[in-house]
């Protein structure tokens, strides 16, 4: 139990059914559908829908999605709704124009938007009442505006530095980032919602919508057809799993880098955590030694599905062993070798359990802020860059070649035992995200922490040569990492964000909701 004499933010308990999103408007408008009947897959996709009009420079229909779920007795599914590079994409192309790396911020970056065809789907094959109650509530702030909250507008002016023709039009209000509790909306997108409510997917990705976006990329030297965009899938792959101390972590397969948080996991079991300070600097410094050779190990194997394959090697107890030998309990190593793809730290995820006990966790995303830049003129959707995910490196597994997915860093979690799922999770924040989760899972297990003292709790990572730790922690451990060879800076922005649901035997739900973001958890 947290200390009441503190600041801080209190758990949620319900019985009914439950909603932990970043915004609280996005959670209200899930908890309602659950009201209405909806199932957990209705809500979670009318939140994660209005997420990209509450946090658009987080998300929006222009981006791509993962998704885990489960009902009772069932096993465990995995959604990825990631798109795929234009068939004319070509990494010996960009190698030819000289460059080394898929430029972020530009019409090469673009996939096409995986994010609407897999909600359609789901909502079909796994909901209960429809897309026009589903995205009912987007449109209506779409169309007539949203306020935008505290964490949001402190993200939007640095983030809309890379707003582009039509993009500053839709993205800005009077030219300028909208400060807090100013209204935003997006009319075009409305109108898109609605023709996606009427008629499916189909609506998005052929006639005037698809071209409104072709035409965008086509004028930035993009390569994308009509073909590319008629020819979106989403993929149904079994997750992948590791266990830590009896718990079970259940994370998305690749091109997800969820294997990235397992193996991190593997490599922290062979360690005594949990006689260990929570917040002291041999913790820290352990969790930091882990990260790096677990996400060396996802920047060499991490690729599209079909590419992927050294998946059992990154999950096996001998890797676990042998890269655990390497870590020096008093002094860092150097980082791991740098991506030459790009890596974010914008996101949105939400999650949803509902009566009958299915559980939904959810992760949505156009890549870096505002994504690519690159709106479409008519309608404003703004397109993700999740092609700079790439590598141009010839022969890797996630070389840049038409029609693959690139490596993402967005993934969905749930915690269980055994078959029985008791929490899904996600912790936002770009490649910080298998480290999140890894925190959550350690905090919980190791320290008996609850889901919302597990997320509240200080974060650090080590991400490009530096070690960001958060205000959190003391000085005397940010000195002591420091003498172990980190190179340690206070981030200016706080590390993630994360949400969870606990479903506890008794029935009751238990939900949590970081205050690094807007949101809340809600439940009835």
């Amino acid at each position: 139990m947290r200390d009441f004499h503190q600041p801080g933010r209190s758990a949620v308990f319900a019985t009914d059914g439950m909603v932990a999103t970043s915004h609280p408007l996005a959670a209200e408008a899930a908890l309602d559908i659950l009201k209405r009947g909806g199932n957990a897959m209705d809500a979670a996709i009318c939140g994660a829908v209005l997420l990209g009009i509450a946090e658009p420079q987080m998300t929006g229909i222009g981006g791509d999605c993962f998704v885990l779920y489960s009902r009772p007795g069932q096993p465990v599914k995995a959604l990825n709704g990631s798109g795929q590079a234009p068939a004319a994409a070509s990494a010996a192309a960009l190698r030819a124009q000289g460059l080394t790396e898929v430029p972020v911020y530009s019409a090469h970056a673009v996939t096409v938007p995986g994010a609407i065809n897999a909600f359609c789907h789901l909502s079909e094959s796994e909901g209960k009442i429809g897309l026009d109650a589903i995205l009912s509530p987007a449109i209506h702030y779409a169309q007539n505006g949203i306020p935008v909250a505290p964490r949001v507008a402190f993200d939007w002016p640095g983030d809309a530095e890379k707003l582009t023709g039509a993009a500053r039009m839709h993205y800005l209000v009077n030219g300028k980032a909208p400060t807090p509790g100013q209204l935003f909306s997006a009319p075009g997108q409305a109108e898109v919602l609605r023709r996606v409510a009427r008629d499916g997917a189909k609506a998005f990705y052929e006639g005037e919508v698809a071209e409104d976006m072709i035409a965008a990329l086509s004028a930035e030297g993009g390569l994308h057809t009509a073909a590319d965009f008629a020819a979106i899938s989403h993929r149904s792959d079994a997750p992948v799993r590791g266990t830590y101390k009896a718990k079970d972590l259940i994370e998305h397969p690749p091109n997800g880098q969820g294997a990235t948080a397992i193996l991190m996991l593997n490599i922290l079991s062979r360690f005594d955590i949990a006689g260990m300070d929570p917040f002291g600097s041999q913790r820290a410094h352990l969790e930091a030694e882990a990260a790096k050779l677990a996400y060396d190990a996802r920047n060499r194997f991490i690729a599209d599905p079909d590419r992927t394959t050294a998946l059992a090697h990154m999950l096996s107890d001998d890797t676990a062993d042998k890269l655990a030998a390497l870590i020096d309990p008093a002094k860092a190593m150097a980082a791991a070798a740098p991506l030459t793809e790009a890596v974010h730290k914008d996101t949105i995820y939400i999650t949803v359990v509902d009566r009958d006990r299915m559980a939904v966790s959810l992760i949505y995303s156009i890549f870096h802020g505002f994504g690519s830049g690159i709106a479409s003129d008519k309608f404003g959707i703004l397109l993700q860059n999740r092609g700079a995910g790439f590598t141009l490196a010839e022969g890797h597994p996630n070389e840049l070649t038409g029609g693959k997915r690139p490596m993402h860093t967005i993934i969905p979690a749930m915690l269980a035992t055994g078959d029985a799922v008791e929490m899904p999770f996600g912790v936002m924040g770009g490649a910080y995200q298998p480290n999140g989760h890894a925190r959550v899972v350690s905090n919980m297990v190791d320290f008996g922490m609850d889901p919302q003292a597990a997320i509240d709790a200080p974060r650090c990572f080590t991400d490009a040569g530096e070690m960001k730790v958060e205000r959190g922690y003391s000085d005397a451990v940010r000195a002591e990492l420091a003498e172990m060879g980190h190179t340690v800076i206070i981030p200016d922005t706080p590390i993630g964000g994360a949400q969870a649901i606990r479903i506890h035997d008794s029935g009751v739900l238990e939900g949590a909701s970081d205050p690094r973001k807007d949101g809340c958890a809600l439940g009835f």
